[in-house]
């Protein structure tokens, strides 16, 4: 899957309470070129970690703190590693993408034309989008310039920039942030068409959060 061996590739995911989708997802995601799955329970009280380990992830802990913070505590393993990744999956096991289209988010990164791709919908029509979702792409296109597609949980950035970005956010602004940050540092980004699994929900709730995700566009729209 990934055409230079000497780009490594791991995944981040962060589980709370969602064993049987962390077990769906984790059982679809290729795992050829894929080095680790790194899985942070992020306070689960179900057996969300243990599902992760008997499908081979690496499990970490984040009891404290929200969606970033169980992020970054990923990112401080694959730091502290001596060989460090060249490319970072993150995947949300509750999302609607289908992990199985992996190889396709790949494909920009390897072909050297973007540094941040993002999943979106393959069939345009089947983008259900909340009101608060497309409020704050809306807000993203008018204060950054950029207009994304969908507010993905599903994307894939090269291990350097991802450092250069300096995240911040511990909650559900993370992936907003990625999104902004990586437009004023002017990374090359690409939306990649990815199947969703007939399981999913049709309305994924990425509206969650929308208050602190707001913070984040206006704040980094205002920074210097």
């Amino acid at each position: 899957m990934v055409a230079d061996t000497e780009v490594l590739v791991d995944v981040v995911m962060v589980a709370r309470n969602c064993a049987r989708a962390l077990r769906r997802t984790l059982e679809r995601v290729p795992r050829r070129g894929i080095r680790s799955i790194v899985v942070v329970d992020n306070g689960s009280t179900d057996n969300s970690g243990q599902v992760a380990r008997d499908l081979g992830a690496v499990v970490l802990r984040a009891p404290k703190g929200g969606y970033g913070r169980a992020c970054r505590r990923a990112l401080r393993h694959l730091h502290a590693l001596p060989n460090r990744p060249g490319i970072v999956i993150f995947i949300d096991p509750l999302g609607p993408e289908d992990p199985a289209g992996l190889p396709q988010l790949l494909a920009p990164l390897q072909n050297a034309s973007a540094e941040l791709v993002l999943a979106t919908a393959i069939e345009p029509q089947r983008n259900h989008s909340g009101v608060r979702e497309k409020a704050m792409l809306g807000l993203i296109g008018v204060l950054y310039g950029h207009n994304f597609t969908e507010l993905s949980g599903f994307r894939a950035i090269r291990y350097p920039a991802l450092v250069a970005l300096g995240m911040s956010a511990e909650g559900e602004g993370w992936d907003v942030e990625m999104m902004v940050k990586a437009v004023r540092l002017g990374l090359h980004i690409a939306e990649v068409p990815i199947a969703r699994m007939a399981e999913a929900s049709e309305t994924p709730k990425r509206g969650k959060g929308t208050g602190r995700k707001l913070m984040r566009i206006l704040r980094h729209a205002t920074a210097r």
